[in-house]
């Protein structure tokens, strides 16, 4: 079986967790802040905030730009659902933006146009969080100017976009967001086992985050109510979660990081090839906008049921009879139980249902060889033909 997605893992990764598992350190170490560091300069930012697992990461980054009950977000329906969840985890209402047609991102148009009915009931976001789906930036500057212009703050879930880049910026950046979403699971760009890591320009977001990630516990004498007792003493100033990453798992990631430039090279080879491989087939392929560049953590197609002779899941189902580990990203978020009973329908967003509706994610990750990819292609032109 050839996975859709699968983590690179070498001897030099191996190698620097042992290090750490011989260190004085298990959690909350050194190697945590050099990791936060080395992510920071790579995205040309001022800080970074590693956590538990982006979930946690969503989280916090809502609670530190103040989201709470009687707010709302809004974040795309094609996502898993951590994107919405984390409003939820904050008491926050929750609430959709299709996406676009072409590049299956957020769709910033009608974004303008929700936020222009939204405006006259007095109903603007709190927070609107846009989905670099499969690695490719959204729009992002006509977000920022439309959060400019109705006063709400913008967190980019990237959870599958470190390494990309929106007109020359790289993604984490925060150029055009107040804060920055990376994923560190196995099957992203980048892995930490698990893990997660806010990136933000903002200083006051960043000593928020802080705090919050390590149970709102703090040692700093400048920041406690009182006089410290003794070198023994801290202060719980806020409710905060034990959202921390490890030192094991930062000391992975660190050695992962040195090689990210490799992966997203060989993950936009793999695309340009899947283009060549795929020509002709009743099939919609992935487009990059010419002023951004994908990361690449998923490869998407679209069945055109209009020249298909047979249907998505008859063709899902061949292709994983044929040993393709082929998956679907993402079940609209709004369709699921725990969203329609908040009044959410289908027919909500129909861009959305009418992309899972032809949906596979093909296998793409650096470890697949061109003789894998071919026999994806073989088998794909089988059942299609």
């Amino acid at each position: 079986m050839i996975p859709y997605a699968r983590q690179n893992i070498t001897q030099e990764d191996i190698d620097a967790v042992v290090a750490v598992l011989h260190s004085d350190w298990l959690t909350q170490g050194p190697a945590i802040e050099r990791f936060e560091r080395a992510v920071a300069d790579y995205c040309g930012v001022r800080y970074a905030v590693a956590t538990c697992n982006a979930t946690a990461a969503l989280h916090l980054g809502c609670l530190a730009l103040g989201l709470g009950g009687g707010d709302t977000g809004w974040t795309s329906p094609i996502t898993f659902v951590a994107s919405a969840n984390c409003l939820r985890y904050c008491g926050a209402k929750v609430d959709f933006v299709d996406i676009d047609s072409e590049t299956w991102n957020l769709d910033a148009d009608e974004l303008a146009r929700k936020l222009e009915q939204a405006a006259q009931h007095g109903k603007i976001p709190k927070v609107v969080i846009p989905v670099h789906f499969g690695g490719q930036p959204c729009d992002m500057e006509r977000i920022r100017e439309l959060s400019w212009q109705y006063g709400f703050a913008v967190i980019e879930d990237a959870a599958h976009a470190i390494g990309a880049s929106y007109r020359c910026a790289p993604i984490g950046s925060c150029e055009y967001s107040d804060l920055t979403v990376f994923s560190f699971h196995p099957v992203k760009i980048i892995t930490t086992g698990e893990g997660g890591m806010l990136l933000t320009n903002r200083q006051d977001l960043y000593e928020k985050l802080v705090l919050l990630r390590s149970h709102g516990i703090t040692r700093d004498a400048d920041r406690m109510t009182e006089p410290s007792h003794g070198p023994w003493y801290y202060q719980q100033l806020e409710l905060g979660y034990n959202y921390r990453m490890t030192d094991l798992q930062a000391a992975l990631g660190l050695c992962q990081l040195t090689r990210i430039d490799d992966f997203i090279v060989r993950r936009n080879e793999l695309a340009a090839r899947y283009e060549s491989l795929l020509e002709g087939l009743p099939l919609t392929l992935p487009v990059v906008k010419e002023d951004r560049r994908s990361s690449w953590h998923l490869y998407v197609v679209r069945l055109d049921p209009a020249h298909a002779r047979i249907g998505r899941c008859e063709v899902f189902e061949n292709l994983r009879r044929a040993g393709i580990g082929v998956n679907l990203h993402y079940i609209p978020v709004h369709t699921h139980p725990y969203y329609r009973r908040m009044g959410f329908k289908p027919g909500d967003f129909p861009e959305a249902e009418r992309y899972y509706a032809e949906a596979i994610t093909l296998p793409l990750y650096p470890d697949l060889t061109e003789s894998m990819q071919d026999r994806v292609a073989e088998a794909l032109k089988g059942i299609l033909a």
